[in-house]
């Protein structure tokens, strides 16, 4: 039996404004609702914005590998499985030229402006859950130490139980 190797790609999405009056987007910490976007929003605009860049031939080369292993509205952090090789590159470079999640395409109005970070990139599930609790851990030290922090946390009493809530998840995965 082959087995298939995979790249899993941890990333964080960063809600993004537009200043009236100006063609630029700026990345905020103010966060839309947790419920807002969910793991179908982030693989339907994955898949819009590959077949939008790269059409049927960048479908069909990362699709049959493609899955959003986890995601946390809380956090907006997202695993997403992917195979090795030029589908890594393809499903990459889609996300860079992803800029919204949730109720269309990455070319239409509708949906929750976003900026893609892929914070890691591993071959395996257990590195990419760790490098994402360990991405917690810094956000938690810098809710304590009472910093902005660059998370989907919404604006609550305890961001901490956010982060230890979401950290929980990850250990949970499954390969």
């Amino acid at each position: 039996m082959v087995r298939f190797k995979n790249r899993w790609l941890l990333i964080e999405f960063i809600p993004a404004t537009s200043t009236p009056g100006h063609n630029h987007t700026r990345a905020t910490t103010t966060r839309s609702p947790p419920d807002a976007i969910s793991g179908k929003d982030v693989f339907n605009a994955l898949k819009q914005s590959i077949l939008l860049h790269f059409g049927d031939v960048g479908w069909g080369e990362v699709g049959a590998s493609l899955a959003v292993k986890y995601f946390s509205p809380m956090t907006n952090l997202c695993i997403v499985r992917v195979a090795r090789g030029t589908a890594t590159s393809t499903t990459w470079a889609a996300l860079t030229l992803l800029d919204r999640v949730g109720g269309g395409s990455s070319g239409s109005a509708e949906g929750h402006r976003v900026v893609p970070h892929v914070i890691h990139v591993s071959g395996t599930l257990k590195h990419a859950q760790t490098a994402a609790i360990e991405w917690n851990r810094r956000a938690i030290a810098r809710a304590k130490a009472g910093m902005d922090v660059s998370c989907a946390v919404p604006q609550r009493g305890n961001n901490v139980a956010y982060f230890e809530t979401s950290m929980l998840e990850i250990e949970e995965l499954q390969d």
